[in-house]
């Protein structure tokens, strides 16, 4: 019996080049002495000159800070857009993208009302009964700036701004589109796949440009852009040490495996898909992420261990969980499989949030990609049985130009070849032109003599450019391949066994003992029909 191999180990014959590469980073831009009630007192105190700790003296920084904004979208001309309920940005941003004729620059300004983290003042008493201020943190809706914005070196990004104190960003980024444009300007030819690449002239190079994406090109993106765009902090904040900094909210690591052909990726991922339904479970996803798996008491391990397949439209992808982290696997495009590992919480892996630790972080998304592959068991290769089906069904065009016809499997003319190649399988001095005439005209229902040798000739040279025979040399008898034989003795079976079979049960309208299969038809078509008839309730 054969184990189930690897599916690194089946990758590694149909894929062409492989990058690993950050791919898109959310992080966290804070000014740290800020992020306590301790530390908006001083800022009080010590920057507002405030003599009562209250969050109302920080009123006129946030007009301040809108008003710049308003007066900076004027001054350059840039368009703000008021997001709505539902409404994607990804969407709105490559719209104003594709008008972009610059290299760099501000692409628009969307003003959106999220919830989020702000200090407020609240009245408190004292044993006596005397009120006095208190500040504390709490969650409200606010609005949030969003400047999207063009970098010669990161590609299409954004920096969201909160509207209030301790006015706390995000910065947003895609590491593939950093490496295209490095790639670029290093000379590296490559053809783009989305956020990936579907071609490159040097993948070694390009591997190593990916590679060298870290927390210094990162932090000079922030402040390259702080120093142009409109913020709350003024220098002289700055120079007294509010300062804004960078922690990591979350990271993705991928790995594009770029395959031989469209096909391959397709039904390769399928078989992944029906062989790795379990990668979910402990044991499993343990060895995914190196981590070791508590079930029961006090110190199990958080979170529900499952494995997810998620269509959208008609691309499946598979999904498995480790605590707040994930791993997504899926087809991408149509050209690549593509693997990626989401880092959403640092502490997960016992690593820090500041972006000093990428280095680290990336070293454990980096490998749980790998061992995914590792872990993942595939019982076949399915580029192999396509191949071998492709042979036979697919047209041959041969060295002089001239197209041979693919057998189709439904012709009764094919199976009934494949049937002969079965019993002359058994001839130890192989088959003639005659004696395959007097086999294949009783199964097409005709007298050997009906059948003309120009007929007979084309079904031997089919089936020899077809790989089924071979002529023996220095004759013109012909013997079944190895090939041939077991293609043959499968596709007859197929046919006669399960085809034919179960196609009767299925449309026979008045069987004489109930079909389990029919049964089962009728039953998964009348479910579809339930949901159609529901989805069309609900509209």
């Amino acid at each position: 019996m054969t184990l189930p191999r690897s599916v690194a180990d089946v990758l590694a014959d149909h894929v062409l080049f492989e990058i690993e590469c950050i791919d898109r980073m959310y992080l966290n831009v804070y000014v740290p002495q800020l992020q306590r009630d301790l530390g908006v007192i001083g800022y009080l105190r010590e920057r507002l000159g405030c003599p009562v700790n209250s969050t109302a003296a920080l009123g006129p920084i946030t007009d301040t800070f809108v008003a710049t904004i308003h007066r900076f979208a004027c001054d350059q001309q840039i368009p703000i857009v008021h997001f709505t309920k539902g409404q994607r940005k990804d969407d709105i941003m490559h719209q104003h993208l594709t008008a972009f004729t610059g290299t760099e620059g501000v692409l628009f300004i969307g003003r959106a009302q999220e919830k989020n983290k702000v200090f407020r003042t609240e009245k408190r008493r004292d044993a006596a009964g005397v009120s006095y201020p208190w500040i504390i943190k709490t969650t409200s809706v606010i609005n949030q700036w969003y400047f999207h914005c063009l970098d010669a070196d990161f590609g299409p990004f954004f920096l969201k701004f909160s509207s209030y104190f301790p006015y706390n960003a995000k910065l947003c980024i895609n590491g593939n589109h950093w490496a295209q444009r490095q790639a670029a300007m290093a000379g590296i030819g490559f053809t783009e796949l989305d956020n990936g690449f579907a071609a490159v002239d040097n993948p070694a190079a390009l591997q190593q440009i990916c590679s060298s994406l870290g927390a210094e090109q990162i932090d000079a993106l922030l402040r390259k852009w702080l120093a142009r765009l409109p913020h709350p902090f003024s220098p002289a904040d700055r120079a007294a040490g509010y300062r804004y900094e960078l922690s990591i909210l979350q990271a993705e690591f991928s790995l594009t495996q770029m395959l031989d052909k469209p096909i391959t990726g397709r039904i390769f991922f399928e078989q992944v898909l029906r062989d790795n339904l379990d990668i979910g479970r402990p044991d499993q996803i343990g060895l995914v992420f190196d981590r070791r798996i508590i079930r029961k008491g006090p110190r199990a391990t958080p979170g529900r261990f499952r494995t997810r397949v998620i269509t959208d439209g008609v691309t499946p992808s598979l999904h498995v969980d480790y605590k707040k982290s994930s791993i997504k696997q899926y087809h991408k495009l149509g050209r690549a499989l593509r693997t990626e590992t989401t880092i959403n919480e640092t502490r997960d892996f016992g690593i820090g949030k500041r972006l000093t630790n990428l280095p680290a972080l990336a070293q454990i998304g980096f490998s749980a990609n790998r061992r995914l592959l590792a872990v993942q068991r595939l019982s076949h290769d399915p580029a192999d049985g396509a191949a071998a089906l492709a042979q036979i069904s697919d047209p041959v065009i041969t060295t002089t130009g001239t197209r041979i016809p693919g057998m189709r499997l439904t012709d009764p003319r094919v199976l009934a070849l494949l049937a002969v190649l079965c019993v002359f399988h058994l001839l130890p001095h192989g088959f003639a032109n005659a004696d395959l005439r007097r086999h294949l005209a009783p199964l097409l229902g005709l007298a050997p003599e009906h059948m003309t040798s120009s007929q007979l000739t084309y079904d031997l040279r089919r089936l020899r450019l077809h790989g089924l025979i071979e002529r023996i040399p220095g004759s013109f008898r012909y013997r079944v391949t190895a090939t041939g034989m077991t293609t043959a003795m499968f596709l007859t079976h197929l046919n006669q066994r399960v085809l034919r079979v179960g196609l009767a049960a299925l449309t026979d309208p008045d069987p004489p003992t109930p079909s389990p299969l029919r049964t089962t038809a009728r039953a998964y078509q009348a479910a579809v029909h339930d949901l159609i008839t529901q989805a069309g309730h609900a509209a």
